[in-house]
């Protein structure tokens, strides 16, 4: 296990930084209120402006009347985007790969491989290799295998992801880290 991946000490100002950057950048606007100029229809004056004794109006869809627009409401158009340098997401990814060190939570297996594609069977393999516990975990493949994937799919608080898609986010959102051993060659490699 390479020290200057696996072994460094961990500055959790760092870490922070990156992981609100990061849920920041998976945030979805949903929330919309239409304004006036969204609102179907008002294309007419609803009454002429002078004459009438009432307030002079021009839209139907004015946010002042019922069925009208929102003045101030929450929009698509909001960015909650932060960018981050390379340099700081990589660090604070080895500063997380080496906490799971120090804290026993890397399990590295010689080969992670299922005949079929069957839930059970990998719930099995899992139990054997974190001996009985059930805690989350995230899976990090080497390269691709849809049989695992497939497997997985439904088990609560477990994850696969590949090595190359590694982030800090999601090492500290799941307990244990297990990896094949030619995931720490693909880690080696990608972050030379």
């Amino acid at each position: 296990m390479p020290k200057e991946i696996f072994g460094l000490s961990v500055k959790p100002d760092l870490v922070h930084q990156v992981i609100i950057s990061q849920m920041a950048n998976r945030r979805r606007v949903i929330a919309h209120a239409k304004d006036r100029s969204e609102v179907r229809g008002g294309g007419k004056k609803p009454w002429r402006q002078k004459g009438t004794g009432r307030a002079r109006h021009g839209s139907i869809r004015s946010p002042l009347w019922k069925g009208g627009g929102v003045t101030f409401g929450p929009t698509k158009e909001r960015n909650f985007k932060k960018i981050i340098p390379k340099k700081m997401k990589r660090k604070a990814l080895f500063m997380a790969l080496s906490s799971k060190v120090k804290d026993g939570e890397l399990v590295v297996v010689d080969e992670l491989k299922l005949e079929n594609h069957k839930t059970k069977d990998f719930v099995k393999i899992l139990k054997a290799i974190l001996k009985g516990k059930t805690e989350s975990a995230l899976v990090a493949l080497a390269q691709k295998d849809d049989i695992i994937m497939r497997a997985a799919g439904n088990i609560p608080r477990i994850k696969i992801i590949l090595v190359n898609n590694l982030n800090a986010l999601d090492l500290l959102n799941y307990k244990y880290l297990i990896m094949p051993k030619e995931g720490i060659q693909k880690i080696k490699e990608i972050f030379k």
